[in-house]
């Protein structure tokens, strides 16, 4: 079973295209089950693989008070492994269907009321990583961007004619997302100041720059809490925040939900419609404040 995991990590890797952070998670999740059957390293027979192994491992998991999305992604771990075997000949069923999978908690997103997030952007300047830091911000709320979107992109993922950006999303799937005239204007002052440190513009040199090259996901998370301080005050905003704003904004203002999944990049317009709740929400609430018999 520890070759099947291997051999289902590689396809994943080079079919699926799965991120790093994703294949370390399943195989995380896989030999922690490996390691119940028998000592880390040694082999495990097929055999091993029951519905009363997995059982006992999520026992487990729930005894040590994990939380249910945690107890989930480890159900989903087992399951496309299990799912695989099955394809590949390894296993006759799947031992995991019969598990029952956590019910989780349906969790609105957490976005930013449009003025004050505005007014925050707009106050980014004077220091030394004020250009950077706005650029930055910027991009992340004009375009919808992920963390790792984000980071991840190039001097010539940027077409500034055409008002758009070529970003690499989960699977590595590409998409092209247009950048509104702002944050052009933020990324332009930004590279002009930093024209002399980078020597030269390369296509596949990063477009945000750290002490060491290309800026790392735990500095804009920083920025991120350090230049939306006061318009997030007890909000505990992370880079995601910004994503969520940009959809909710743009629904909040007519914009077509599927045009919206487009934008965000995802797969199923299901994970797009939870900003629906997001501004139904708001709906009611302007509704009860100013109906005179709400």
């Amino acid at each position: 079973m520890r070759d099947a995991l291997e051999q289902f990590l590689g396809e994943l890797s080079a079919q699926r295209r799965v991120s790093p952070h994703t294949l370390a998670a399943y195989r995380r999740e896989v030999e922690r089950v490996l390691n119940h059957a028998s000592a880390a390293g040694k082999p495990v027979k097929r055999s091993a693989w029951t519905t009363e192994l997995l059982g006992r491992v999520q026992r487990e998991l729930w005894s040590r008070r994990l939380a249910p999305a945690s107890v989930a992604r480890a159900l989903a771990a087992w399951r496309s492994f299990s799912r695989y075997c099955v394809r590949r000949g390894i296993l006759s069923a799947d031992p995991s269907a019969s598990l029952p999978f956590p019910r989780l908690p349906r969790r609105l997103p957490r976005t930013l009321p449009a003025e004050a997030l505005n007014a925050a952007l707009d106050r980014i300047v004077g220091d030394g990583t004020a250009p950077r830091d706005r650029a930055l911000l910027e991009l992340a709320y004009s375009s919808g961007l992920r963390l790792s979107e984000l980071v991840g992109v190039n001097l010539g993922d940027l077409d500034r004619g055409a008002h758009v950006v070529r970003v690499r999303g989960k699977g590595r799937r590409e998409r092209i997302v247009p950048v509104g005239d702002t944050a052009l204007a933020a990324i332009h002052r930004y590279l002009e100041a930093t024209r002399e440190a980078r020597g030269g513009v390369a296509g596949e040199a990063p477009l945000f720059l750290g002490p060491r090259g290309r800026l790392s996901g735990r500095t804009v998370q920083r920025v991120v809490r350090v230049r939306l301080a006061e318009v997030a005050a007890g909000l505990g905003v992370t880079p995601h925040a910004l994503r969520h704003s940009f959809a909710s904004h743009l629904l909040d203002r007519g914009a077509d939900l599927r045009a919206i999944q487009e934008l965000l990049g995802h797969r199923s317009l299901g994970t797009t419609q939870i900003y629906t709740h997001v501004s139904r929400g708001r709906v009611r609430k302007a509704y009860a404040q100013a109906h005179p018999r709400a």
